[in-house]
């Protein structure tokens, strides 16, 4: 038993040692960010173009029956004159959202806006697939893409477009993301939590100090020759945004963050809707990292940006470490291995995200403090998709193929009736199988006098049990809410 109490061991040390690593990656950006905040506090607008170019504003939507008239609305909103301006609506669904989709692209293009309904013959690469296809069918110089749930503002362009033009080698400016249910409950408190911190910190950080960073697939707006330098859209990944803004950036292309722009979306109101955008944006991320690990090393990068740029694309590979630390705390807390493995520098680090949480609340809102409230449900959240995201990555390491899953919009109504509803998969078992083992663990730790161990069995028995439970529960209020037809086939495939 001896030899295999030590291997344990060896990778129960390595896992703290890769975790502290996440952990000082996101101190850095910590730094970097209070750095370049101070500093542009006063920097100047860019300067607004002698002639504005043309724009092509691409919308690819998949089944967005509740959602699908508000963002025509908005983007027909757009303050930008109308002889640069051309609207895609690129409309692969299956349901009656192209009877809606037909209704508004017609009444606005009757008001004098150049709109277009596209239909493909079928779905091929998803969302890349239709952004290339309706690039095809357009000469526009830059592109601005939004997804189903988001509501850009009139000024959208005439922001966006000047900061773009500012640096010649400017491939893609970015807008911050903000929410439109943020308050609908305590799991989309938490998500907003998240999405704040990951805009205002951490992409602001990158952005400012020249790191790599990445298009986020929507509120964006991107030069038509980067696109096009870079390879084009693919649908090789899960995450086709941050693959193209990869490649384009080891083209010498620029990825700037826009940080004062903000368009509002929807957060995911449902637990199950939440896991599975995670799991999507967890094998796409862990598809780019194995895709353009290489050229990352082989790239004419400074060794700190070749570091972080690994760290981002392989951001999600804190879920299966989290995982394997947590398995392996079970049987090492019966020996004395864990009274030689201090996790208090993990501790320490693990402070990190949480400063960065408080300072994204804190530039953002007037009672920041009063948001950091729901810390602790963020903490619960992001242990409880250990399992699903886990799962996704070994499955992006593995090679698997692709199965574009999107993510459920539901705009204002009552998503629990809505037919785009899902329901509970698999990994609910597995979730009660690591909450029942965690909470093994922690009765060990107390019977052995292990505390070190102590806090996360605690973690992922409340968060791995708790994250069950909600899924099940809003398993049982889909099953029992009366059913709307927003998932009603359509027959259409006319373009």
């Amino acid at each position: 038993m001896q030899p295999l109490i030590v291997f344990l061991g060896i990778v129960y040390a390595a896992c703290t040692l890769l975790l502290m690593g996440y952990g000082a990656a996101t101190l850095l950006l910590v730094l970097l960010y209070l750095f370049h905040h101070a500093r542009d506090r006063n920097a100047p607008a860019p300067p607004l173009p002698a002639t504005w170019p043309t724009v092509l504003v691409q919308l690819p939507i998949y089944n967005e029956a509740h959602v699908i008239h508000r963002l025509i609305d908005a983007v027909a909103a757009l303050d930008y004159p109308r002889d640069r301006l051309s609207v895609q609506v690129l409309d692969d669904s299956t349901d009656h959202t192209t009877g809606l989709v037909r209704a508004h692209v017609e009444k606005h293009r009757a008001a004098g806006l150049d709109i277009t309904h596209i239909r493909r013959p079928d779905r091929s690469g998803f969302k890349a697939g239709a952004l290339a296809y309706g690039l095809a069918h357009s000469a526009a110089d830059l592109v601005a893409v939004f997804d189903a749930d988001f509501l850009p503002a009139p000024g959208f362009l005439r922001q966006t477009v000047p900061a773009l033009l500012a640096n010649a080698r400017t491939g893609v400016v970015q807008a911050r993301w903000e929410h439109l249910n943020s308050t609908r409950s305590l799991l989309t408190r938490a998500q907003a939590l998240s999405i704040d911190m990951h805009f205002t910190v951490e992409q602001y950080a990158r952005s400012r100090a020249g790191l790599t960073l990445n298009f986020s697939g929507s509120a964006g707006i991107w030069r038509r020759a980067c696109i096009e330098d870079a390879g084009g859209w693919r649908a090789v990944t899960l995450t086709e945004d941050l693959d193209l803004s990869y490649r384009a950036q080891l083209c010498d292309w620029r990825v700037a963050l826009l940080p004062m722009v903000a368009v509002p979306a929807e957060l995911p109101p449902q637990v199950a809707a939440y896991k599975r955008q995670q799991a999507r944006w967890a094998k796409g991320s862990t598809q780019c990292l194995r895709l353009h690990g290489r050229a990352i090393l082989r790239a004419g990068m400074n060794p700190l940006k070749k570091l972080m740029a690994l760290a981002h694309l392989g951001q999600y590979l804190i879920h299966p470490l989290l995982l394997l630390l947590m398995l392996l705390a079970v049987p090492l807390t019966l020996t004395d291995v864990l009274q030689h493995t201090s996790l208090s520098l993990l501790g320490v680090l693990g402070l990190a995200p949480v400063v960065a949480f408080a300072l994204s609340q804190r530039a953002l809102y007037c009672h920041w403090a009063a948001r950091l409230l729901v810390l602790p449900a963020i903490i619960l959240l992001s242990a409880g998709v250990t399992l699903s995201n886990t799962l996704a990555v070994l499955a992006a390491l593995a090679g698997r193929p692709n199965v574009f899953q999107r993510t459920p919009k539901f705009g204002a109504g009552r998503w629990v009736s809505s037919g785009y509803a899902l329901l509970a998969d698999k990994t609910v078992l597995g979730e009660l199988a690591l909450a029942a083992y965690a909470a093994v663990g922690a009765a060990l730790a107390v019977i052995y006098d292990k505390p070190a161990a102590l806090p996360i069995f605690v973690t992922y028995t409340l968060a791995c049990g708790g994250m069950a439970l909600l899924t099940l529960w809003d398993n049982i209020r889909v099953m029992r809410a009366p059913r709307e037809d927003a998932g009603k086939p359509s027959s259409s495939r006319a373009v």
